[in-house]
């Protein structure tokens, strides 16, 4: 198929000339005059692979072409070269500067016509075939996004719900209330948001805040494991029963490890290890079940940990009466409950009221 090229010149037979020049290989498309041309290109833009375009004429001379074509947005789809007889360097420096791709000198080179038009059109073609792949690609990449980012949020809520289920297990074995897990989470949200926010060391972003909150329900899920007879056990826990049930981050584990293969991200495995297992540690290594020191402990545990002690301590248990909001805001600060990290502690500080807050909604 032949290319289609827009001849713009006053001047009759230098038209003719053109014309009969590249007859044989491209459709050939007349403009007398600049206004002319523009009413064509709003018809034919296109379909015209190339302009070829006098600069001196009436009514619109070749800029005001070029300026109304740039306006168009058409000079990035069509070339255009200059026809002209003026030799001076400002002429082609302006076109150049405007937008055209190439200029041919009057008298006119016959050889040099065809050579500079058809290298042209083939780079514009070439080029325009290149942004519609590109622009295909970009489409199809982008459904394929949006198809994985549906695929993703399936895969999150298959994993949020796996949780969940699992949480509730525990539930159903311990004697703390239905709002322990729900509190527990709360809680380490909050905390891990001011820890984001704080301590961006720690390499926590939103993504990650979520992970952590989620797989904080399953920070005792190792107690599915422990006898009921202490699980349940109203008074104080001998020191065997107490070795026994410090068991639990172990034991949850390896319950872990054991459905590794029903997680649709490792992420949320990896994380719901490390606050089964440590949740229990302290900051100045008397904590179990390994006894790291400061950070060694992750900190996904570390957050779980201070969130879990808060609510041990507001709430009444069958073998304990709740302590006050405020007494057990300073038992923690003190290191009564263990030994938390300064860090944690001044992130703590700063979330106090959102704690108490969040209990008094949640609280049985």
């Amino acid at each position: 198929m032949n290319h289609t090229l827009l001849i713009v010149d006053d001047v009759e037979i230098n038209r003719d000339i053109l014309k009969e020049l590249l007859i044989d290989e491209y459709k050939i498309i007349e403009a007398s005059d600049g206004k002319e041309a523009i009413e064509i290109m709003e018809r034919e833009h296109g379909n015209i692979d190339a302009v070829l375009l006098d600069v001196i004429m009436p009514v619109m001379d070749g800029f005001e072409v070029l300026e109304q074509m740039k306006k168009n947005d058409w000079l990035n789809k069509t070339p255009v070269l200059f026809i002209t007889g003026d030799k001076s360097e400002d002429v082609e420096q302006r076109g150049f500067e405007m937008g055209i791709s190439d200029y041919i000198q009057k008298p006119f080179n016959v050889s040099a016509i065809k050579k500079r038009i058809g290298n042209i059109v083939d780079l514009f073609q070439h080029r325009n075939m290149l942004e519609e792949k590109v622009k295909e690609q970009t489409l199809m990449l982008h459904n394929q996004f949006k198809v994985l980012k549906v695929q993703a949020e399936q895969l999150k809520e298959s994993n949020i719900n796996i949780i969940d289920i699992l949480g509730t297990v525990v539930e159903y074995r311990n004697l703390e209330s239905g709002q322990h897990i729900k509190r527990v989470k709360g809680f380490t949200k909050i905390l891990a948001r001011q820890v984001m926010e704080d301590y961006p060391e720690y390499g926590l972003d939103p993504d990650m805040v979520e992970i952590i909150e989620t797989t904080s329900a399953l920070h005792d899920i190792g107690k599915i494991c422990i006898p009921d007879s202490i699980l349940t056990k109203p008074g104080r826990l001998t020191d065997e029963e107490f070795d026994c049930i410090k068991t639990h981050t172990t034991k949850g584990c390896d319950l872990l490890d054991s459905i590794k293969g029903i997680w649709h991200d490792n992420k949320y495995c990896g994380v719901a290890y490390d606050i089964c297992r440590y949740h229990h540690e302290r900051d100045n290594g008397k904590g179990y079940p390994d006894g790291l020191k400061g950070d060694e402990i992750p900190i996904a545990a570390q957050i779980v940990s201070v969130a879990d002690v808060y609510d041990a301590l507001v709430c009444e248990r069958v073998y304990k009466s709740a302590v006050p909001v405020e007494k057990a805001f300073n038992m923690i600060l003190e290191g009564q409950c263990g030994v938390f990290s300064p860090k944690l502690m001044e992130c703590f500080k700063k979330t106090k009221d959102e704690f108490e807050k969040l209990n008094s909604e949640l609280h049985d």
